[in-house]
């Protein structure tokens, strides 16, 4: 079942539940922290940018967890000698005081935690991330990157899922496939982010309050493909009771394309995920069958037995074969795009 949201409405009601499950490919529920019914230390908030093409990418995350905040910034590198670099500054309780906005449509936020300075703009038209880190992984230099994103794309993925948990909900938007512009710059070298290199970028936008102890699976990809157009997918599973609608679509030019259930077969032996062995993604309409090699696992694991979030967000070639709506066929050949498994006690 795919329920599909058409019309604007509240998402929680006076219970502090999701009033109606459900997928929407445009940010038709309105949400605010004052319906939820939750403890405040309990509510996760976050907005997490990727912007990259098939030779490097950059990772921005702005989170608060209720009883942590976190800063982040990630740099990839996908040639012949693959680099990860990954920092983050974490503050305590910050219970809503980073400002994040009830919308992704529109809004800024700006914050600063230890060495890390972070702005993020949206005027509803164009988005602009631009930042500093000081002292980037203890190296004594400084990261800075200055993106513009424009094209926002018509449809986007929107999901309203509710825990087997009275007051407790997972509200998101991911936004594939926007125009990026900019650059990065760290360790007197620049990396430039154009229309001419590929460079698009997604937003992870999440509201929400998590059960305890979750497992997710998330696989995001946004590509030029060889005839010009923009395809991009999102899949994933793992976010609470999906039984009203997944969160798998496509897209293609700006337009949403919805999908059943897809699978992540990652290779495991004698119990252990092998996350550097090829994996495939299986679908149960026949509309997503795809094969991906990894060439990057990032890894920033937080264990403190209570509270851990252990994530392996693997970076690799993904080919196959995806269906629109219309039963097009887009085929895809060794683009560069993400997947992940994350397990979080928080």
């Amino acid at each position: 079942m795919q329920h599909e949201i058409t019309k604007p409405q509240r998402l929680l009601d006076s219970n502090g539940n999701i009033a109606e499950p459900g997928f929407a490919k445009r940010l038709l529920w309105q949400y605010s922290r004052d319906d939820i019914k939750a403890p405040k230390i309990r509510i996760k908030e976050w907005d997490y940018y990727y912007i990259g093409n098939q030779d490097y990418a950059l990772c921005l995350t702005l989170s608060d967890a209720g009883f942590v905040s976190c800063l982040s910034v990630s740099h990839l590198e996908f040639g012949k000698n693959p680099v990860q670099t990954n920092d983050s500054e974490l503050g305590f309780f910050p219970l809503g005081k980073l400002n994040l906005p009830a919308t992704s449509e529109v809004g800024d936020v700006r914050a600063k935690v230890g060495t890390l300075d972070m702005n993020f703009e949206n005027d509803g038209t164009k988005r602009r991330l631009s930042g500093t880190y000081k002292n980037y992984c203890n190296t004594k230099k400084t990261l800075t990157f200055d993106i513009t994103l424009t094209e926002i794309p018509e449809e986007s993925m929107v999901i309203a899922t509710p825990f087997d948990k009275d007051k407790h909900f997972y509200y998101n938007q991911k936004i594939n496939c926007m125009r990026a512009d900019g650059f990065f710059e760290f360790d007197g070298r620049r990396y430039e982010f154009n229309r001419e290199n590929g460079s698009l970028a997604t937003l992870d936008w999440g509201r929400g309050v998590w059960t305890y102890d979750n497992t997710w699976y998330w696989g995001s990809g946004q590509m030029v493909l060889e005839d010009g157009n923009i395809f991009g997918f999102n899949i994933g599973y793992g976010f609470g009771n999906t039984s009203a609608a997944s969160e798998n679509m496509l897209f293609y030019n700006g337009k949403s394309h919805k999908l059943e259930d897809i699978t992540f077969n990652i290779p495991m032996e004698n119990g252990t995920y092998k996350y550097m062995e090829p994996w495939t993604f299986t679908s149960s309409d026949g509309r997503f069958e795809m094969t991906f090699k990894p060439i990057i696992d990032r890894q920033a694991p937080v264990d403190l037995k209570l509270i851990c979030m252990i994530p392996h967000q693997v970076f690799g070639l993904i080919s196959g074969t995806a269906i629109l709506d219309n039963g097009t066929k887009i085929e895809v050949k060794d683009k560069l795009v993400f997947a992940e498994r994350v397990h979080n006690k928080w």
